[in-house]
């Protein structure tokens, strides 16, 4: 039997040794994506500390404030009725009001839109669509669905809605990435996304900072998603009217038989 010289014997072990080492070595990781949102511990007191794209997010006003959305004055402030003929909503269509509330526009909705027509009043307190509920039997109202939804899913049928209106509640969404995703996914192809946001551009409107928005910011957080800014109406007293459409689905080519 031939032995192998000194030589070659080392090169063999040296050889296996570093392909013992590469094996042991852990694969690189792909380069972690930066984090969606941001916490801080130094925020405004009526926010909640999370950020998403620099805008700190704004505290949930709870149901027991709720008789503050019907105040009797808000037709002065606010020029809802205004609001209701800028939407140019049609007999027939299917509206969804996100984050309802007591019901201040789910109803002027449902008169719009009229029995041919559907208004989804989105809430993730209970507690509000139980106002609502009770105002539907008072009024005998039958095309109002109550609807509870989580902080990232509206809990909507895919391609089922016309318009959804969100007047004053976007900048409390915990989570407006994921929220304006399954939002998106509602709208039918050329539906709209109407945002109503007290504008922060003014000193002058008296809401709490973290409660406005302004146009630029509302723009720069629709960027990620299949929407198109259609236009800004500053025609009423103290608040932005933001419209964006959704993007119709890319035209599949069909392949050469």
């Amino acid at each position: 039997m031939k032995r192998l010289p000194v030589l070659a014997v080392l090169l063999c072990l040296s050889s296996l040794a570093a392909l013992h080492a590469r094996a042991a070595e852990p694969e690189p990781k792909p380069a972690d994506k930066p984090a969606r949102y941001e916490v801080r511990k130094e925020h405004d007191s009526d926010g909640i500390g999370k950020f998403y794209m620099g805008r700190e997010i704004a505290q949930v006003m709870g149901h027991l404030a709720a008789g503050w959305l019907d105040r009797p004055e808000r037709e002065k402030e606010e020029a809802p009725t205004k609001l209701m003929e800028t939407l140019k909503l049609q007999p027939g269509d299917a509206v969804a009001d996100i984050g309802a509330g007591s019901g201040y526009f789910t109803f002027r909705l449902s008169d719009r839109v009229g029995p041919k027509g559907k208004v989804y009043a989105v809430e993730i307190q209970q507690e509000m669509l139980d106002l609502i509920d009770k105002k539907m039997k008072a009024q005998k109202v039958t095309n109002i669905e109550l609807v509870l939804g989580t902080e990232t899913d509206p809990k909507l049928k895919p391609a089922s809605v016309d318009l959804i209106l969100l007047v004053d509640v976007y900048h409390e969404f915990s989570d407006p990435y994921e929220m304006t995703e399954a939002m998106v996914k509602a709208l039918k192809p050329g539906g709209r996304l109407v945002f109503v946001e007290y504008r922060k551009e003014d000193p002058q409107v008296p809401i709490k900072l973290v409660h406005k928005m302004t146009e630029k910011q509302v723009i720069k957080e629709m960027e990620p998603h299949p929407l198109k800014w259609v236009k800004t109406d500053d025609g009423l007293p103290r608040q932005h009217i933001i419209v964006f459409e959704k993007k119709a689905d890319p035209v599949k080519e069909e392949k050469p038989k």
